[in-house]
């Protein structure tokens, strides 16, 4: 082992320089002395290391001296030599940094930092088995070296058997966490065919003989409309809906948008997904992407909306195969054949596919809007047959108006009908005319009893009916001969119950045209007051425009359907906000009842053979019977009476007593101008001017002077 500190010559100048100066300062001589000195100087090196005194350590930035050192002294001229070696090894690169000193055959005073001698109970943890290049190449060392050097640090002793059974790249073993279930998203439940009505379970049943009875009337049965057994059904898998949800997610983390898919409802003609947004993160800017959404998702149209009473965001896109919604399916549900409703309306599925029925009796009145081909006359004639399917000819008479002579004559001749289909807007207005007459009258019968709609109204009659009383009202007969008070007299009438009047308006844009000023006039008349007495009207249009819905009908229509629309401008006359142009057409509508709810639906579709056979069979009770007033109006004295109603002034009695009102002012306050009898009357200018004018044709008055004055040709009494 003593030969082990002996060094080389080129391993002792190999050595860097601070070891070297620290060996010196203090090492002892006899220590020292085990180094060979170098062969070149041997005196000169056994001198210094006999120097009591301490050497200063070589400036390692110097360079190479260029003056000769034979003229210096001994010491200087040594120190030079030491300082010139340890220079030119560090510039030829032959010291390796990593290469360990081997001092421990040398005994020394001090601490030995060089060295480092773990025990076994602080060994450090063994790090990560990762894979790492290779081990530098470089001048092997002896076994025995290492040995020495570090006998216990054994993480550094190569194993081969060890290292041929593990990979040089095995990964570190981590912890088995139990995976969670992936959430579910897709709520599919199994649509079944909605429970059928009692009507729809007795028609099922083989009918017997002795059951037919024969009636005066019979409501069409189900089995004229189409089987929906017959509809071919698409239903997606779970995983399409699941990748669906999240491409979705994908589409709107590209836009910005962060938010979670919480809930996909399939439907049979769109699919929702529900969107939980971020906090933070507004509805509007959602919304704003219906187009960037539609196009990244591939499909036709995008609509997005709040859903109500919840905290996510609608994103309802169609599916690629739709489902027919059929008129029968609805008919046969028990919303419809077991409610209570008065007037029910048929107008399709939610996107969920569930029917949705609405009760036109608690609208009261129903605006529909749509443009051509969006699949508003097939809504309007499912919601006619709605009522055909419900209520008999004394329960409920129809008036149909239809300026393009298409849509609705077809229903010419049954017995629902209170006059022949009006094609002629000029009839129209006649007819509307008598309709708010028709209302007049009932609301004086209903004050008469006391009553304050037309349910408690008929409740009267059917209680007087079942009991066999007789109404009785209060008529005068005439006057006392002696006071010459009038006389009344009670007298008794039989009961009649009042149907309902539906009013079905196709188009009212050619209404809008050609009596505009009348139309609108009897349309809110109607509209404000005609809930009460049991009539509603259901008007239909394709020009959107605020010219046609003006805010007057607006106001007084609560209740609105929107069909598909060409644009926005459209979508917020009709229904007050957009979403209208996002829709597809063919009978996929928005629903606003009057709570401003708005609900997505997809309207039956029915062919014109069912409409036609329906009404064969209605055909087959016998022709109906006609009021002949709707058509021809009414007598002159009543229809001044409706016009002073309505505001569109009276007849020419109502004329004669303006002017003879006209006549009296004059006579009386001796002036006679067209603003003053303008303002005396509160009427028009043109109406005043026309009065001024009959006045100087009867001679009452002169023509007007050069400077616009009448005399009064009449003397004052």
């Amino acid at each position: 082992r003593a030969a082990v500190a002996v060094e080389p010559p080129l391993q002792a100048a190999a050595k860097p320089a601070v070891t070297v100066a620290r060996s010196a300062l203090v090492a002892p001589p006899r220590a020292l002395h085990a180094a060979e000195p170098t062969a070149a100087k041997p005196g000169l090196l056994a001198s210094l290391i006999r120097r009591p005194e301490p050497m200063p350590e070589p400036e390692l930035i110097e360079t190479t001296p260029d003056w000769d050192d034979t003229d210096m002294p001994g010491d200087d001229r040594i120190r030079a030599r030491i300082a010139d070696a340890v220079k030119a090894r560090l510039r030829g690169g032959l010291i390796n940094a990593a290469e360990p000193v081997l001092t421990r055959g040398l005994q020394v005073r001090g601490p030995q930092p060089l060295i480092y001698k773990p025990g076994p109970a602080s060994l450090p943890p063994e790090p990560p088995l990762r894979a790492t290049p290779a081990m530098g190449t470089g001048t092997p060392m002896a076994p025995d070296m290492v040995q020495d050097m570090a006998p216990d640090m054994d993480y550094n002793i190569f194993d081969e058997d060890e290292d041929d059974g593990l990979p040089l790249g095995a990964p570190a073993p981590t912890m088995s966490v139990p995976l969670s279930e992936p959430r579910k998203v897709v709520q599919n439940p199994a649509r079944r065919a909605p429970a059928p009505s009692r009507r729809a379970q007795a028609e099922a049943q083989p009918g017997l003989a002795f059951d037919d009875q024969a009636s005066a009337y019979e409501l069409p049965p189900l089995s004229l409309l189409m089987n929906p057994a017959e509809i071919t059904r698409h239903h997606l898998s779970d995983e399409a809906l699941e990748e669906n949800a999240r491409m979705l997610e994908n589409v709107l983390d590209d836009y910005g948008v962060k938010g979670e898919i919480v809930s996909v409802r399939p439907g049979p003609v769109v699919t929702m997904y529900e969107l939980e947004p971020a906090p933070g993160l507004k509805a509007s800017r959602v919304i704003g992407l219906a187009d960037d959404i539609a196009r990244s998702m591939a499909a036709l149209s995008a609509r997005v909306s709040t859903v109500p009473g919840r905290s996510v965001i609608g994103i309802e896109l169609p599916n690629e195969n739709r489902e027919k919604v059929v008129l029968r399916e609805i008919l046969a549900s028990r919303d419809f054949g077991d409610s209570n409703m008065r007037l029910p309306l048929a107008l399709g599925k939610n996107i969920g596919g569930d029917p949705v029925v609405a009760n036109l009796a608690k609208m009261p009145h129903l605006l529909i809007a749509g443009t051509t081909g969006s699949g508003k006359s097939v809504a309007i004639n499912t919601m006619i047959l709605s009522l055909l399917y419900k209520l008999t000819p004394e329960e409920c008479r129809l008036i149909m108006i239809d300026p393009k002579m298409l849509e609705l004559s077809v229903y010419d001749g049954i017995p629902h009908l209170l006059s022949p289909v009006v094609t002629d807007p000029k009839k129209a207005v006649v007819a509307l005319k008598w309709v708010v007459g028709e209302m007049e009258d009932r609301y004086r019968k209903m004050s008469k009893m006391g009553v304050r709609n037309i349910e408690g109204y008929n409740g009267r009659v059917r209680e007087a009916l079942s009991k066999g009383e007789m109404f009785s009202r209060t008529v005068q007969t005439g006057f006392d001969d002696d006071t010459g008070e009038p006389v009344f007299e009670t007298e008794e009438f039989q009961p009649v119950a009042l149907p309902y009047i539906v009013v079905i308006v196709d188009e009212m844009a050619d209404l809008m045209m050609v009596a505009g000023k009348e139309i609108e006039a009897c349309i809110q008349r109607l509209a404000q007051m005609a809930r009460a007495s049991g009539i509603h009207l259901i008007m239909a249009t394709q020009r959107p425009s605020v010219d046609v819905i003006t805010g007057t009908i607006k106001a007084n229509f609560p209740t609105r359907i929107s069909f598909q629309v060409t644009s926005k401008i459209d979508s917020r006359t009709i229904l007050g906000e957009m979403g209208a142009e996002q829709l597809l057409g063919m009978g996929d509508m928005l629903y606003m009842a009057g709570g401003a709810k708005i609900i997505r639906c997809h309207g039956p579709f029915v062919s014109d053979e069912e409409v036609e056979e329906i009404v064969n069979h209605l055909k087959a009770f016998g022709p109906p019977s006609y009021v002949s007033t709707v058509l021809e109006g009414p007598d002159e004295e009543k229809e001044a009476d409706i016009d002073l109603v309505l505001g569109l002034g009276g007849n020419t009695d109502s004329d004669d007593a303006l002017y003879d009102q006209a006549v009296q002012i004059v006579i009386k306050d001796r002036k006679c101008s067209t603003s003053y009898i303008q303002r005396k009357l509160a009427i028009g200018y043109n109406k005043a001017a026309r009065l001024v004018e009959q006045m100087e044709e009867e001679g009452l008055v002169s023509p007007a002077n050069h400077v616009g004055k009448r005399e009064i040709l009449v003397p004052e009494h």
